[in-house]
Formats: C-alpha cells, sequence, structure tokens
C-alpha cells in the first residue's frame, strides 16, 4: 500500500480520520502488514499485504482477523479486540 494512498482513505461506516499503525513495510517503504483504527467509532482494519481490509463488518470475519490482532498485540497498547473494534480492557476486580 502506498503512502500517498492512506490520505485519501477515511472510515466507510462514519467517515471519520483513520490512524495508522505500520508493522513491516517493502523497500520502497510501501506498506505491507499494519492496521487502521478510526477514530470516532474505533474500528480496526488491518492491511494485510498492502491491501487494507475496510469491509462492512457482515462480510468480514472475525476468526480471520483474530491472529494478525493477536500477533499485533504490543502495537494495541494493551486494547482487546471485539466485534472488529479496540476496547479498553477490563478492569482487573480484586
Amino acid at each position: 500500500m502506498k503512502i500517498e494512498t492512506i490520505h485519501k482513505l477515511c472510515c466507510p461506516f462514519d467517515k471519520a480520520d483513520l490512524s495508522l499503525t505500520e508493522i513491516t513495510k517493502d523497500v520502497n517503504d510501501n506498506i505491507l502488514e499494519g492496521f487502521f483504527v478510526c477514530s470516532s467509532c474505533n474500528r480496526l482494519y488491518p492491511i494485510v499485504k498492502g491491501i487494507p481490509i475496510m469491509s462492512p463488518d457482515e462480510f468480514r470475519e472475525f476468526k480471520l482477523e483474530r491472529p494478525l490482532v493477536e500477533k499485533w498485540q504490543k502495537h494495541l497498547k494493551g486494547k482487546t479486540f471485539e466485534n472488529f473494534r479496540l476496547t479498553e480492557p477490563l478492569p482487573i476486580e480484586n
């Protein structure tokens, strides 16, 4: 995915801005792996082999995306992935 393309994308649900986390790039600085997070609804959109997965929720498969999100856990800053959205972890009860 070319870096110029990123500035043209927004969340397909609410048209809000997306923040980008880059995981891997190729020698030409194209993004091969990473994810977008919507600033409004917190939906996570993975980038796999340079292609952003921005389909409506009903056409996405949670079980296929979960291994990617688990692999990227250190980049999620403690947040969890549920219903295609990032959520704050639940507090631990004593």
